[in-house]
């Protein structure tokens, strides 16, 4: 059983999981890695108090997508679900049955159960939203806007990511519109160039 609190070992955990779960889902795990890439770079846009979380949750995000954490076929609540099983903290499961606007492709499968998990819809929801939808599906940066019409056009506008897409497009571009603002403020930006100079 891990502990209920995020610790500064539990990123690292959450890399090996990740990289053992999608073993055989190397393009899955190619975005998982870049989502975390991303994560890090977007990290000064929540409380220093949940970064290793956000980093948590973006190695975790799609991890209901593989054949060990499958139940429902909904990825989010799969891989939420598997988490908690295995006792990671709770915050860290809702994360990842929440994300990148879980709740509008939930609703148009007609799957149920996110209740399950509280959404917080907290600056770490926004920051791992944003590093998933600017990270494309082999890990490479990408516009949100090329994100998100690639993967209509990948699934089609007549799938349920197609009927979801009306009111979750909305939804992720006010998450990043929100990660940029807290990037832009005196914190943020203090955060930023103090780790450009670290790095």
């Amino acid at each position: 059983m891990l502990p209920a609190a995020v610790d500064h070992l539990l990123p690292a955990r959450a890399m090996c999981l990740a990289e053992s779960l999608l073993a055989d889902l190397p393009q899955r795990h190619s975005h998982s890695a870049g989502v975390a890439r991303r994560a890090a770079e977007l990290a000064a846009a929540v409380d220093p108090a949940d970064r290793d979380l956000l980093l948590c949750a973006a190695w975790l995000h799609d991890i209901g997508y593989a054949p060990a954490a499958r139940d429902t076929g909904f990825h989010p609540l799969d891989g939420a679900r598997f988490l908690r099983r295995e006792g990671w903290p709770a915050r860290l499961c809702a994360l990842v049955a929440h994300h990148s606007g879980a709740c509008f492709l939930a609703e148009a499968q007609g799957v149920t159960g996110l209740a399950e998990f509280a959404d917080e819809a907290s600056a770490v929801t926004d920051a791992l939203a944003a590093a998933d939808q600017t990270t494309g599906v082999r890990g490479e940066a990408a516009f949100l806007e090329d994100r998100l019409a690639e993967a209509l056009g990948r699934h089609g506008t007549l799938s349920v990511y197609g009927l979801a897409h009306a009111r979750r497009a909305p939804y992720l571009r006010a998450a990043a519109q929100r990660v940029e603002l807290r990037l832009d403020a005196p914190q943020g930006r203090a955060a930023v160039i103090g780790s450009d100079a670290a790095g």
